[in-house]
């Protein structure tokens, strides 16, 4: 964590000496960042994964935009207003805004995306949207949210990576999943798509009809897969790259870098995500649909550990599903589950799982993320530290694509380490997790452990049309002691990014999306 303090430190330095705003940008130039790993797709409306979001946001646009303190701020929806019930939102478009094919973008697109796209295909969209009956289209310009109840979070899901707006008339009629433009995306951003050649880079050039006059300030964005951290690292020293986020380099050497005086060490722009990683489990295996086996290995790990020696600090040890950052509705008083391997041996033997050959109880796979050396290494002491009390772990590793597809898809899992966006709200971002209808083969990052339980569905519905303050944080608050019992997941630590930068890069963080912003105020000095 000293680490992790020390950046912070540097960072508000460089602020008070040089303030934002105080160089004039410069028009032109190259901006070579690093996607890692390689995207599945390059639309986040239809695969909320993060390599996507990365790329996804140069090219396509959401409603609204967030600041810091995440108060929503213009980007497609000039203004907007609410009615006195809440049920109404009426969203102002901006004119003579274009598709990057020439085509008009109109209210119609935004009817098609909220109808078609995020309450059926992206799985954080069909419960944040769950209230939404329809969109009118009065005018062009003019994009009206029917309610059923008044759901206030609604605002906090609006932006360019959670809620893409899509043509209509590229996508309506077509298997929305299987579109060829989830390659070749067709945006309003300030970005177009060039050009993506596998396993090397994707090419993004400037939008030259951008509805914010004068923007963007680079000519392209050249975003490459370099999926050997060590090689990243270099390529940052050498000055093959410029920028990259979630952390691009290898934790160890994040000091050397920092003492070369080239970089920026970025630790804004993930507050709009909210990063936990956790462990997945598949209740319909054999073993840990007994909830006391997944009780045993929650006590046979210790997060500290993990945080401290393979993630450098860039952390803290998870206490619910709902991150301390979101103060509002944390609740650090759930259940807990202390690093205790005598209390995992324990629980193993009243499963019924007691040591055999070899003192060994029985045998699970693990599938962990593809991100990076920091993912595996975190499986490996997973691995040892289950082997302990008796269970034996064997390693599978995968590229995104296929990762995605054996759990999200074909369900053939066991036990999974990823993660997950809490998000400004826990109806945006956790729920997911733990409703039962958000069980939906195919679409990522949802229930893919299959857990269903009615009283945590009510606990959830609820908390979705919930309008007193009070009410609804105990709601919440029930939703995580009731997470924390049933352990369908088990919460892990919260994760603290960071995105490197040469110091050439200006503007690269303006905003609580961050490396997910349009980077349309983004420039580069000689």
């Amino acid at each position: 964590m000293r680490i992790a303090i020390r950046l912070i430190h540097c960072l508000l330095l460089a602020t008070l000496v040089v303030p934002v705003g105080a160089q004039e940008p410069i028009r032109g130039g190259t901006l070579t960042m690093v996607v890692q790993p390689e995207p599945p797709g390059l639309v986040s409306a239809v695969n909320p994964a993060g390599p996507i979001g990365v790329v996804s946001t140069k090219i396509l646009e959401g409603l609204l935009t967030y600041d810091f303190d995440m108060n929503p701020k213009p980007a497609l929806a000039e203004s907007w207003s609410v009615s006195a019930d809440g049920k109404t939102i009426t969203f102002n478009l901006r004119k003579g805004v274009k598709w990057h094919d020439g085509r008009d973008f109109t209210a119609a697109d935004v009817q098609f995306s909220m109808m078609k796209i995020w309450k059926e295909l992206h799985p954080r969209g069909r419960s944040t949207f769950a209230e939404v009956t329809a969109v009118d289209t009065p005018t062009p310009t003019q994009a009206v949210f029917r309610l059923a109840t008044p759901a206030p979070y609604l605002m906090s899901a609006l932006s360019g990576y959670e809620s893409q707006i899509l043509p209509k008339h590229i996508y309506d009629g077509t298997d929305i999943m299987q579109n060829p433009a989830n390659n070749k995306p067709v945006g309003t951003g300030p970005f177009m798509f060039k050009e993506w050649q596998k396993g090397n880079f994707i090419l993004l050039e400037r939008n030259p009809n951008y509805w914010d006059k004068g923007k963007p300030y680079l000519d392209k964005i050249v975003l490459r897969t370099i999926p050997d951290a060590s090689s990243r690292a270099a390529a940052f020293e050498t000055g093959e790259v410029q920028l990259g986020g979630f952390s691009p380099v290898p934790l160890n050497d994040v000091k050397r870098l920092e003492a070369t005086g080239k970089f920026d060490f970025e630790t804004r722009g993930y507050e709009y995500l909210s990063p936990l990683f956790l462990m997945e489990f598949n209740l319909s295996n054999q073993y840990l649909k007994d909830k006391r086996v997944r009780q045993a290995i929650a006590h046979a790990i210790d997060t500290k550990v993990i945080v401290r020696t393979i993630w450098f600090g860039f952390g803290t040890p998870a206490i619910s599903p709902v991150p301390s950052v979101l103060t509002q509705f944390h609740d650090p008083n759930v259940p807990k589950y202390a690093y205790d391997p005598k209390k995992a041996e324990q629980l193993l033997d009243e499963a019924g799982f007691k040591r055999g050959a070899g003192g060994k109880r029985f045998k699970l796979v693990h599938d962990f993320l593809p991100y990076g050396n920091d993912y595996q290494r975190t499986s490996e002491y997973l691995k040892q530290a289950l082997g302990k009390v008796g269970i034996d772990v064997e390693l599978r590793s995968q590229d995104t694509a296929a990762f995605l597809k054996r759990v999200y898809t074909d369900n053939d899992f066991e036990f999974t380490t990823n993660f997950f966006y809490a998000l400004p709200d826990p109806s945006i971002g956790v729920q997911r997790i733990y409703w039962s209808k958000n069980i939906k083969k195919g679409v990522p990052f949802s229930n893919s452990s299959g857990y269903s339980n009615p009283e945590m569905d009510r606990i959830i519905e609820g908390a979705l049309v919930e309008h007193d303050k009070a009410k609804r944080r105990e709601l919440i608050n029930r939703l995580q002691r009731t997470a924390v019992e049933d352990l369908p997941v088990l919460d892990l630590f919260e994760i603290r990014f960071f995105t490197l930068a040469s110091k050439r890069v200006h503007n690269h963080t303006s905003s609580a999306e961050g490396i997910y912003g349009s980077f349309s105020s983004t420039w580069l000095s000689k």
